[in-house]
């Protein structure tokens, strides 16, 4: 019952930290205009993404633009995009070989295979938040050494921008989740004795349970 409740609890966070990695790999909000100068009252703000850019005007509107070019782009945006989608990639694997092994379905039969099987799926989204962390702290990392510069121009400076923080969230569940899948691969959690689930009980013609299923 408890390796039940922990593939559960683990599997809930990996699907969130899954979504929430897609999330942030689309939104274009990884940099944003940085407000330094004295007066902060402008008319437009710029964020950056990892597949495009959007111009914010002051009334409302936005105007965004996809990247013309892979290679024009910085080498952490290309690194960012890259990992990033082998982590959802990964995370997707992840979440059909958890599934396959889970306890509340029948794709397996042997409890020691179904275990192994989870365990595995836990190992993925260890990955999966693995790679989707490299690029963030990348990224995070190349914004700051930027603003602190002093031969940037202000104009050229950004801030972290909310799709690093998504992704962040989205790296500590993935790591917390596959941790907890590992953990209901334990014999200490699974217990000596599994659980074993009875076979469906058989009707006979006359709609009755057969005899041998009484006491």
């Amino acid at each position: 019952m408890l390796a039940a409740c922990l593939e559960f609890v683990g599997l809930a966070l990996c699907l969130t930290g899954t979504l929430l990695v897609m999330v942030a790999c689309g939104l274009p909000m990884w940099k944003v205009t940085a407000f330094i100068d004295s007066n902060i009252v402008v008319a437009q703000t710029i964020w950056d993404g990892l597949w495009m850019s959007c111009v914010v005007q002051s009334t409302g509107q936005m105007q965004c633009k996809v990247h013309d070019s892979v290679l024009s782009l910085t080498q952490d945006l290309q690194t960012a995009r890259a990992l990033t989608v082998i982590s959802a990639v990964l995370a997707v694997i992840a979440l059909t070989v958890t599934v396959a092994g889970a306890q509340c379905t029948n794709c397996l039969r042997e409890e020691t295979v179904k275990a192994k099987v989870v365990n595995t799926g836990g190992v993925l989204y260890i990955l999966s938040g693995l790679f989707v962390l490299v690029p963030l702290c990348w990224m995070a990392n190349s914004i700051i050494v930027d603003f602190y510069d002093p031969q940037v121009p202000p104009s050229k400076k950004r801030e972290i921008g909310a799709a690093i923080y998504i992704g962040w969230a989205a790296t500590a569940l993935l790591l917390l989740g596959g941790t907890l899948l590992c953990c209901s691969f334990s014999r200490a959690v699974r217990g000596a004795y599994p659980i074993k689930y009875a076979p469906t009980k058989s009707i006979t013609v006359n709609s009755d349970f057969d005899k041998k299923h009484y006491v």
